[in-house]
């Protein structure tokens, strides 16, 4: 394995990791490695690989078996994220500069130092992170698992390969896998949890109770797993956040039509062969100028049917889900409406046939109540379908959620990429909550001032995820989603059972996430 990738602090790690007193010893495959010892009562095992480095000329394979190593690695810092674009350091979520690399494949666990009770192993929590298929690392603060394993699981963060390098199809990939290309990312997830089935007894977890985690495109990528046959029998629950398989947002994409944008990506790059590819440096490669990838919905292999389909037939993961989404996001703005008039003009260019009935389902009381219902609308047709459709498809039960609280921002604070007046309850705003992070929001700059209620909301939330994680229901009042009577769980400053505001006009709205956007609308820019 890559030197540098043993060499690497990254920042983040300053947070909480102490001196050892007595660090933990656990064989996996590959060898031995030793973990470090928190103040907090985990046990962290930080950059553990789960694959073989996928350089050169493991480019665009499927990932292969793990490098043993000799005598005992410690498992003490991150390893690099893949290779992707940096971030920069006023945007909302900067939790320090990681390093990054195509020697990628690891993983970082967390695990209570207390044994677990004889006949009884820890939960086991396995978190994928989003980033809109092209960005996302298993190492971002934000997404730590110290705060979940202090409270009895063993969690554990993996990476995959995002952007190009991780889901490019291409005629000759195609040859070379013998009728398939693509979804390298996704394979990546699954030798995650392949490795999770084998080798988490050793940090006193169960692998017969693994809860998959994600966000935005974590939680699509969830989805997609629970419909391949390849993930099977590797996790037994699922939680979802802002992101869904279901809709226009992954439609499914014939393989020749990925394969054609690989042969594009050759002709920007002006090289001759696949071989050509593999010998130039990746950051010639996720700089190109071509649209970002996403998962090839049906690639022959590890997906021969769409979500849908699949949990139609009966050859999915049939698990419990617990999904949901935030009060204020979009993955597509209907644009900016200056007045009632204008909002009125797009929606009737926007839902052709049907505009009456959503000018009536969501109607402007004055210019004050505008941006509110614009963001209800857009939020709905995204998001609202996407997440409903989901819920609708399971045949195990389906707790749903939506969040609304506003963070505390500080005053004066500003960012790159966010806007603290308007932005609401945002795309990954929840995150925190869920995971126990608040304060990696303030790691280098105070942005938030956290009140009690977002502690006590916080707390609230991670008892939700770890009774499910349990294999118990999220809350005693918490009910199963019932297509005759849709409701879910509000959380923010009340946590309440409520209706699923305006479900019954979701449907009106079909179609529109994947027609061209209006002349006037501006894409809403999202972040993981």
């Amino acid at each position: 394995m890559s030197i540098w990738s043993r060499l690497l602090l990254l920042g983040a790690t300053c947070l909480s990791l102490a001196t050892a007193t007595a660090a933990q010893i656990v064989r996996v495959e590959g060898g031995v490695i030793e973990g470090r010892p928190l103040d907090s009562g985990v046990n962290a095992f930080l950059g553990v690989p789960f694959a073989a480095p996928p350089l050169r000329d493991l480019r665009w394979r499927p990932p292969q078996p793990v490098q043993p190593w000799a005598g005992t690695l410690h498992a003490d810092r991150f390893a690099p994220m893949c290779l992707q674009p940096m971030r920069g350091s006023t945007i909302n979520h900067y939790f320090g500069h990681e390093a990054i690399s195509e020697d990628c494949l690891y993983l970082n666990v967390w695990a209570p130092k207390e044994p677990a009770p004889a006949g009884k192993p820890y939960p086991v929590v396995v978190w994928i992170y989003g980033g809109a298929f092209n960005v996302g690392s298993a190492s971002m603060l934000n997404y730590s698992g110290e705060f979940l394993a202090r409270q009895g699981v063993v969690y554990v963060a993996l990476s995959y390969r995002v952007g190009t390098l991780g889901f490019l199809a291409h005629p000759e990939l195609t040859a070379e896998g013998g009728g398939h290309s693509g979804n390298y990312g996704l394979m990546d997830q699954v030798a995650g949890l392949e490795w999770v089935r084998n080798n988490i007894a050793g940090f006193g977890g169960d692998p017969g109770n693994v809860t998959l985690v994600g966000q935005s495109a974590g939680s699509m990528s969830i989805g997609l797993l629970m419909a391949s046959p390849a993930a099977k029998g590797l996790f037994h629950r699922v939680v979802g956040m802002s992101g869904s398989p279901f809709g226009a947002l992954l439609p499914p994409i014939a393989l020749t039509d990925a394969e054609a944008d690989g042969k594009r990506l050759q002709d920007v790059l002006r090289v001759g062969s696949l071989a050509d590819m593999r010998a130039l440096a990746g950051d010639r490669i996720i700089a190109t100028p071509l649209p970002r990838r996403s998962p090839i919905v049906l690639d022959g292999k590890l997906l021969s049917l769409p979500p849908d389909q699949a949990m139609k037939t009966g050859g999915h993961s049939d698990v419990p889900v617990m999904i949901g989404f935030t009060r204020d996001e979009s993955f597509r703005s209907l644009g900016n409406p200056a007045d009632i008039p204008a909002y009125e003009a797009l929606v009737k260019s926007s839902f052709p046939g049907v505009a009456d009935k959503v000018l009536k389902a969501y109607a402007v009381k004055d210019a004050a109540d505008l941006r509110r219902t614009v963001t209800d609308i857009q939020r709905d047709a995204t998001l609202g379908r996407q997440v409903a459709a989901w819920a609708r498809a399971q045949k195990q039960p389906a707790y749903v959620w939506l969040f609304t609280r506003r963070h505390p921002y500080t005053a004066g604070i500003s960012f790159a990429d966010h806007d603290p007046a308007t932005v609401g309850a945002y795309h990954t705003g929840d995150v925190p909550y869920w995971l126990g992070t608040l304060d990696a929001l303030n790691l280098f700059r105070r942005t938030r001032d956290w009140e009690p209620a977002d502690q006590q909301l916080a707390a609230r939330m991670q008892g939700m995820l770890l009774s499910f994680a349990k294999g118990q229901p999220p809350a005693p009042d918490w009910p199963r989603f019932d297509p005759k009577r849709p409701r879910l769980m509000e959380l923010g400053e009340q946590v309440r059972v409520t209706d699923w505001p305006r479900y019954a006009t979701l449907d009106l709205l079909a179609g529109w996430e994947a027609a061209p956007p209006p002349a006037a609308a501006t894409a809403p820019r999202v972040r993981d």
